[in-house]
């Protein structure tokens, strides 16, 4: 049966790949620590369960070998953070065709450049259109339980898969060339690559540390929130700035909720909660769009595209962004109190 840890087994063996391309550049002056970045990040996806069964034999007490776990995966993420933050992830060579090269295969291939990537998605969309409406192909390939999650994950994966392969084909080029870019890709993009997970634990710390309480306690004492339309631009904007902060509107919107939206513009103003908890999503993908901190919607298109200005897709988004939120705020008001 098919589980959710081979995708983690083939991420962390990808990185693994590129870490060792990264400690053979010798065209790369922090080859060894940009490898080094690359190839701890890969054993956190590798060894995950594996440590778990290791420890469990060494250590009777499942409690305690749980523990140990955890603490050296939080040793590893502080290394990655000590190399990520003295520089440690720096460009190399990436052995890529010359100018000309790509001038030529981009007339010779015209519009079919766009065939790999269009793939991604239709074939992501076929799988799950698949995995839902035909009885028991769930159950076959990833056993009993729900498996939504993993029926998307396991669909894109095909599809990347996929373009790949037309991909390869297409251009005649050998397995190893799409490996260079994805380190180039990954050097370029640097330790931001790794923010997307980071701040998703961070959104859980914060609501398990109880930060949504603190929000409210502060918005109560410090903000006229009897005031309706107060209370809704405290909720709005502080959705779309928690989510500029953390560069996840999943993990912001709870906490600012928890905070704001249900014990003041509930409960204390009788709001309708589907009206904003759809508008406070809204929000949050608001403040996406304005900070560098989303790095796989901002930083990502930015490295793909090779602009010179790596925040240019942010102040593209800047006016939009801004826009919107105030565009929530009245939609906010008007119609949750309907």
């Amino acid at each position: 049966m098919f589980q959710l840890q081979y995708l983690y087994y083939l991420a962390g063996f990808i990185l693994l790949i590129v870490a060792v391309m990264s400690w053979r550049d010798r065209a790369n002056p922090r080859r060894l620590t940009t490898g080094l970045f690359w190839g701890l990040y890969g054993l956190i996806f590798l060894i995950g369960n594996w440590s778990y069964q290791l420890m469990a034999i060494w250590i009777s007490d499942e409690a305690q070998a749980q523990k140990i776990v955890h603490i050296s995966v939080g040793v590893l993420v502080i290394i990655i953070a000590l190399l990520a933050g003295f520089g440690g992830v720096r460009l190399g060579n990436y052995h890529q065709p010359t100018t000309e090269q790509k001038q030529k295969s981009a007339e010779r291939l015209g519009n079919r450049l766009f065939l790999p990537a269009l793939l991604i998605p239709v074939v992501t969309m076929v799988g799950v259109l698949l995995f839902n409406h035909i009885p028991g192909l769930q159950q076959t390939v990833f056993g009993a339980g729900n498996h939504s999650t993993l029926v998307t994950l396991f669909s894109i994966t095909l599809g990347c898969l996929t373009g790949l392969i037309i991909a390869l084909r297409m251009t005649r080029e050998n397995i190893m060339q799409p490996i260079q870019e994805t380190r180039r890709l990954l050097d370029s993009i640097g330790s931001v690559f790794i923010l997307p997970q980071i701040l998703a634990t961070l959104g859980l710390l914060f609501t398990a540390a109880g930060v949504g309480t603190v929000i409210s306690h502060l918005t109560e004492n410090y903000l006229a929130v009897d005031n309706r339309f107060i209370a809704v631009i405290a909720y709005v904007l502080g959705v779309a700035l928690l989510t500029m902060i953390m560069g996840n509107a999943f993990a912001a919107f709870p906490i600012v909720t928890a905070g704001i939206g249900i014990p003041i513009l509930i409960l204390q103003h009788g709001g309708n909660p589907a009206v904003m908890a759809a508008i406070g999503m809204f929000s949050g993908y608001c403040g996406t769009l304005m900070t560098p901190m989303a790095a796989n919607f901002n930083l990502v298109p930015a490295a793909l595209l090779e602009l010179p200005d790596r925040n240019a897709v942010i102040k593209t988004q800047i006016p939009t962004g801004c826009t919107l939120l105030i565009t929530n705020v009245f939609l906010l008001y008007f119609l949750m109190f309907l």
